[in-house]
């Protein structure tokens, strides 16, 4: 049997090696972070030392870093309630909390007018484009970025960030919401009074210490340049793509994005038939439109760009990591052609 092909890096990532057995060694920590005898003092240095590993990768020294359960978590104890403006293309996770009335130019550049009651995501998880974040920013959803490109908490000049451990090959499950020093964070679930009184409960001490082992990891990767292989891959395949298709619409181009992001669109070809199709064939990919109740609903973030409905209906996202081969996005780009073809051909 062929073996599949996993092309959804964005959606989740492989677990790490080192976030594995980081782990299984914090699986042998009986204690309560929260006790102060040996056992309880053990695994309070495991969730330490994954806060020191979290803030050196991200740059956030002098900063507090706030473990959570996710990036969604994260989200709403930075902004909920606090009457920020965001745009379409955010995550749901901040548009819960944040009116979406800033404006995106067709390329996928947001306008900020006023940073400071304002929240801007670094790089969108659809089309990987990449944002300027502008000084006194109240916040970012920096969950994409984190580990595919170069940045730092410390000179983001925003006053929050959210990040998430499984975007970079730590485990689901966990997250954290770095902050500046003084930042007034009321807690959303109180309790014992952990992390800071910021966030109380338990801490996922395995969780964390996966996380801690996998953005240790990342920066290693970040700065041996893993990632700008990733981007030759991506532009070797979107060129294949282009030279093979010129009815193929490549959301973002036109901008810096993420090394590791293709969004494409082929009008009138469902984004979820080609998921189904694609997985049929061995291949792991998502839509950029979603099923709600039953009905096809089009990318918000194409829609957002200026795109129309069957454009925005018709989108995929095809997003690699370290572990793709040449030959295996070779093998998607012909599987999907030939499936594009047969497409066309049904619709003549």
């Amino acid at each position: 049997m062929k073996p599949r092909v996993y092309l959804d890096w964005n959606a989740t990532t492989p677990l790490r090696s080192e976030a594995r057995v980081a782990m299984i060694k914090a699986m042998d920590f009986a204690g309560n972070p929260s006790s102060v005898h040996a056992e309880g003092r053990k695994a309070k240095a495991i969730v330490e030392l994954a806060r020191a590993q979290v803030s050196s990768a991200i740059g956030a020294d002098g900063a507090d870093v706030i473990f959570t359960s996710g990036a969604t978590e994260a989200a709403a104890l930075a902004f909920a309630g606090k009457g920020f403006v965001g745009a379409d293309i955010e995550h749901d996770a901040v548009l819960s909390w944040v009116d979406a009335s800033l404006t995106v130019s067709s390329g996928g550049i947001v306008n900020v007018e006023t940073p400071a009651g304002s929240v801007l995501q670094l790089a969108n998880s659809e089309t990987g484009v990449v944002q300027e974040l502008p000084d006194g920013l109240a916040g970012s959803d920096a969950t994409q970025a984190f580990g595919k490109i170069p940045f730092a908490f410390n000179w983001l000049g925003c006053t929050a960030a959210l990040i998430s451990a499984h975007k970079i090959g730590g485990p689901k499950g966990v997250g954290a919401l770095i902050v500046k020093r003084g930042t007034d964070i009321s807690a959303k679930i109180a309790g014992g009074g952990q992390e800071m009184g910021r966030r109380a409960g338990t801490e996922n001490v395995i969780g964390i210490a996966g996380f801690g082992a996998a953005a240790e990891a990342a920066a290693a990767d970040l700065s041996n340049g893993v990632w700008d292989k990733v981007e030759q891959l991506r532009d070797f395949f979107e060129t294949y793509i282009e030279d093979a298709a010129n009815d193929v619409i490549i959301a973002g181009k036109s901008e810096k994005r993420l090394p590791n992001t293709s969004c494409l669109a082929v009008p009138g070809w469902k984004g979820e038939t080609q998921v189904m199709q694609m997985d049929l064939a061995g291949y792991a990919i998502s839509a950029g439109s979603a099923c709600s109740s039953g009905k096809v609903r089009a990318s918000k973030v194409l829609k957002a760009y200026g795109y129309d409905d069957e454009v925005a209906s018709s989108a995929i996202r095809v997003s690699i990591g370290p572990e793709t081969t040449k030959d295996e996005i070779l093998g998607f780009a012909n599987a999907w052609l030939a499936q594009k073809d047969k497409h066309r051909a049904r619709a003549a």
